[in-house]
């Protein structure tokens, strides 16, 4: 493998690390001009004069850190509060070199105070002992699904959208798939099983993939990834004996753009804008939106995003989209929305440059007439002013625009509802040009790409809940019938469970089934039981991931109390024997129960008796000599950092592995790869 400078391995990114070009060439030794842009948006007055070199300094300079608490979780204000009392006092009225650092502040448009900013330097965050404890808090935190970092103008949008636990809800572009987390904690908010569920899609194959690794730590069986060009995005059958197809409460409409707004993190973005980038997108934009209203149920919300600031990718789509549905859409006014975040107005005056900085009319040779300002008598109708514009300088952001569309009327009849037509485009007839820009554009990926190592391209094949395998977890494990055992699916040729079992949400079954020839999915599910050793009662153990879900649904001897000080045992030591425990007398009813079941999986209920912290129910291998917490490493060192305070370092994790392999050679036990290590590959 090949090592980068200092002698370290790969490339891998700590939690506040930002573009590794910076690294290698400096920051300072960028060029960060560009006479194109700025032409173009002085020239469009977006911006005021005065304002003008603030902007330009903004853009100019790297975006701050910024995260997010995963607001679906019971112990979010936990979370919050740790880092409010345990980290803040820390980082603030903190000197480095001289220079006083500003401490870390809450998005106060961000719901419950769960977003937060930090704006650091990276050589800070490396060097100050105060600040490299928050990165390893941050870290930690961000593993195990508890925060994610994104960028802050980005949590926008799905705040906007409204999701609520029985809403469907389709991402029509959700890779890299930090939104399509904020829209799947939405819909778990307050609901531990929600009716409802989210469509995840992309149209790249790689990046449909890579998805999983970002969504999955949410753990949601309420979650479909899927793979498909958005501007053809199929229709979906509700379920097999039925010609219905799905109209989605909620669309999600973040389309590819040119991304100016990104100057500040993307800096090749300086070096590359130009006028035609927006010009070659505007044709797939609109199309992608217009597949979205399709798909839109009537009274539905979808919300259309960019990170341009460009009026083109803009209002200039949000326009010929209304142009088309004329009443049957309309704007939403959102300034009562996010009461903290500064905003503009939409617009609807703009001129059009070619790619020479030329001013063009509707007339000239190679112009599509979308591009153009809408008349005045269509500028009064549209109502563009309900878009919003976040401007990078006006509140240390990027850029992004945001427009809510609701439906309100009957579709338009006759209009193309098929999967195999494009989009009807009958205001958008598209130049010679913009075909070129559109075909370097082009979403639908044209060779077969090279996917992730553990990508799995296997069908879903669901198992009865009659199997035999099944049926031995449904009694073993004391599972009610509320839980509903016909959702249980395999990722292998056979349909036979081998190795892992998956569950979905009720709601996703019917979808999954009905659509197995028209939809590319991806992923979809929880990891619900994982095969273990055969020679003993049950040969399934319940995978923790499946737990948040599954807690509720059973009732049996194999769920045993434990008190807080066992707990902590577990966690710093692994394989201790029953002998051990006894000697310790943390928790004699609980060795005792735990000595009386059978070998295999079970589990520690542990009540805190704090109504503002979560209670504990976690996995553990009960051996015939002794038992083991059947928890990742990350969830491991989160627990004792956030429950008992104790702190611990990345080399913690090979020590860890190292004790857990000589405890298991000691008892020859059930392998330590099953219980000690994060075990998605299997």
């Amino acid at each position: 493998m090949a090592r980068r400078k200092g002698g370290r391995k790969g490339n891998k990114k700590t939690f506040g690390a930002r573009d590794d070009t910076r690294a290698r060439v400096g920051w300072n030794d960028l060029v960060r001009e560009n006479e194109k842009w700025e032409k173009y948006y002085k020239t469009l007055g977006l911006i005021k004069e005065d304002e003008w070199d603030s902007f330009k300094k903004t853009c100019q300079s790297p975006l701050p850190l910024t995260f997010r608490v995963t607001g679906s979780r019971k112990h979010s204000t936990e979370v919050l509060n740790l880092f409010r009392e345990k980290h803040l006092p820390n980082l603030t009225d903190v000197t480095f070199e001289g220079e006083k650092i500003k401490a870390p502040m809450e998005l106060k448009w961000y719901p419950n105070d769960y977003a937060w900013q930090l704006d650091v330097p990276k050589t800070v965050i490396r060097k100050n002992e105060q600040f490299a404890k928050t990165q390893r808090f941050l870290v930690l935190e961000n593993a195990v699904g508890n925060i994610s970092r994104q960028e802050a103008v980005s949590m926008i949008p799905p705040i906007v959208l409204d999701v609520e636990p029985q809403h469907t809800v389709l991402d029509m572009c959700a890779a890299p798939g930090s939104k399509t987390a904020q829209l799947i904690e939405a819909l778990h908010r307050g609901a531990d099983e929600p009716s409802g569920f989210v469509v995840a899609n992309d149209a790249d194959a790689r990046r449909s993939h890579m998805l999983v690794h970002q969504l999955k730590r949410l753990n949601s069986a309420n979650l479909l990834v899927v793979n498909h060009d958005a501007q053809f995005f199929p229709r979906i059958r509700t379920n097999e004996d039925t010609k219905d197809f799905l109209k989605f409460d909620r669309i999600l409409c973040d389309v590819p753009c040119s991304g100016d707004g990104t100057m500040r993190k993307n800096v090749n973005v300086w070096k590359d804008w130009n006028t035609q980038g927006a010009l070659g997108l505007h044709t797939v934009q609109y199309n992608i939106l217009n597949r979205g209203l399709h798909l839109l149920k009537n009274g539905g919300r979808l919300v259309y995003s960019t990170c341009s600031l460009n009026p083109i990718e803009n209002e200039a789509v949000v326009a010929a989209a209304l142009r088309k549905w004329g009443d049957k859409i309309r704007l939403v006014n959102c300034d009562d929305k996010l009461p903290g975040l500064i905003r503009d107005h939409g617009i609807s005056k703009w001129p059009v440059f070619d790619r020479n900085m030329d001013v063009k009319s509707k007339t000239d040779e190679g112009m599509l007439e979308s591009w153009f300002e809408p008349s005045n008598e269509e500028a009064e109708k549209f109502g563009l002013n309900n878009c919003m514009r976040v401007y990078p300088h006006k509140q240390n952001t990027g850029g992004f625009f945001i427009t809510v569309i609701e439906k309100v009327n009957e579709e338009l009849t006759g209009s193309s509802e098929t999967s195999s037509k494009r989009p009807a485009t009958s205001s958008i007839t598209t130049s010679e040009p913009a075909a070129k820009m559109q075909k370097n554009n082009d979403a639908e990926p044209q060779k077969k790409e090279r996917l992730p190592i553990d990508a799995n391209e296997e069908p879903f094949i669901f198992v009865d809940p009659e199997h035999k395998s099944l049926k031995s977890c449904w009694s073993f494990y004391g599972i009610d019938d509320k839980f509903q055992k016909n959702t249980c699916l395999v990722r292998n040729g056979t349909g036979e469970p081998t190795r892992v079992v998956y569950t979905v949400a009720p709601s996703l079954r019917d979808i999954i089934r009905a659509n197995d020839d028209r939809l590319k999915m991806i992923y979809s599910g929880v990891k619900l039981f994982v095969s273990q050793r055969s020679d003993i009662e049950c040969s399934w153990r319940i995978q923790s991931e499946s737990l948040p879900i599954m807690k509720h649904h059973m009732t049996s001897n194999r769920i045993i109390k434990g008190n807080p000080e066992m707990l902590k045992l577990l966690l710093l030591e692994a394989f201790p024997s029953y002998e051990d425990l006894e000697r310790d007398n943390l928790d004699p009813e609980f060795v005792k129960e735990m000595r009386a079941i059978s070998s295999g999986c079970a589990f520690i209920d542990v009540q805190r008796n704090d109504d503002n912290k979560e209670n504990l129910f976690l996995p553990v291998w009960k051996g015939s000599k002794c038992i083991n917490l059947m928890v990742s490493k990350e969830d491991t060192h989160e627990l004792l950092y956030r429950v008992f305070g104790v702190e611990t370092s990345a080399k913690d994790n090979k020590q860890a592995q190292k004790q857990a392999e000589h405890q298991q050679a000691k008892t020859e036990e059930t392998p330590v790869a099953e219980v000690i290590a994060d075990d998605d590959s299997k």
